[in-house]
């Protein structure tokens, strides 16, 4: 039976120590430290050892072994990610059309309305190799109007001692105006205006619009904003008929 071989050096610190090395070393030094110890180590110079010999050149070619380190495969080449559909708050309510770009190509998608970010929609054959795309959506703040779920958000300026004392404040939603009372020294400066958020889509319910009401001194208190709202409908001419 033939006996097992056992190799020359059995540790990366003994091939360090037969280099005369303390650490890790790589490149032009190893090098230098390998040459110095293999001359050093030659049978046929005063000092030098067979054994030895043989050891210095194993610790040579571990040490490279591990400088180089194992061979490793190419990262796999991953598909890049669909392009996002960007739309506002409004293109969501109404839906419409949004321009994406795929591969070169400046393509229109149609929008249907009620989306919401992180939902997708079906390109049917937009791959390159014919494949139905399907496209993320993301709902962008625009136009004072932000997103959440489905939720619309919004702030609206009201005056200081409307907030103090309570009342009837008026608020221009993307449906229209919109009345709130709200109670004096309100904690909580926000409201809900039920069922103006996104539309009932599929399993998702109707949203709701919360409106932030932010203290601000120009803004104009209740009866200067129905004087507003007066003079916009009353014109001259209707008011001579």
């Amino acid at each position: 039976m033939r006996a097992r071989s056992h190799p020359e050096v059995a540790s990366t610190r003994e091939a360090l120590a037969l280099l005369g090395l303390t650490g890790p070393t790589e490149g032009a030094a190893l090098t230098a430290a390998f040459r110095a110890a293999v001359k050093a180590a030659r049978p046929d110079q005063p000092g030098g050892d067979e054994t030895r010999f043989r050891k210095v050149i194993a610790a040579w070619r571990l040490l490279q072994g591990e400088a180089r380190g194992p061979a490793l495969e190419p990262p796999p080449v991953r598909p890049a990610p669909p392009p996002v559909v960007s739309i506002t708050p409004l293109e969501a309510l109404r839906g419409g059309r949004a321009t994406v770009e795929i591969g070169g190509r400046t393509l229109r998608v149609r929008v249907p309305a009620g989306m919401r970010s992180g939902e997708h929609l079906r390109l049917r054959r937009g791959g390159a190799d014919g494949a139905d795309l399907h496209l993320p959506v993301l709902i962008r703040a625009a136009e004072g109007l932000s997103a959440l779920g489905d939720d619309l958000y919004m702030g609206w300026p009201t005056p200081p001692r409307l907030i103090e004392d309570g009342g009837r404040v008026e608020i221009d939603t993307w449906a229209g105006p919109r009345s709130a009372w709200i109670v004096a020294e309100q904690e909580t400066l926000r409201v809900r205006l039920k069922g103006l958020g996104l539309p009932a889509r599929g399993s998702r319910p109707q949203g709701h619009l919360f409106v932030t009401l932010e203290p601000s001194a120009d803004a104009p208190s209740s009866a200067e904003d129905l004087l507003v709202r007066f003079t916009r409908v009353w014109t001259p001419e209707r008011m001579a008929a």
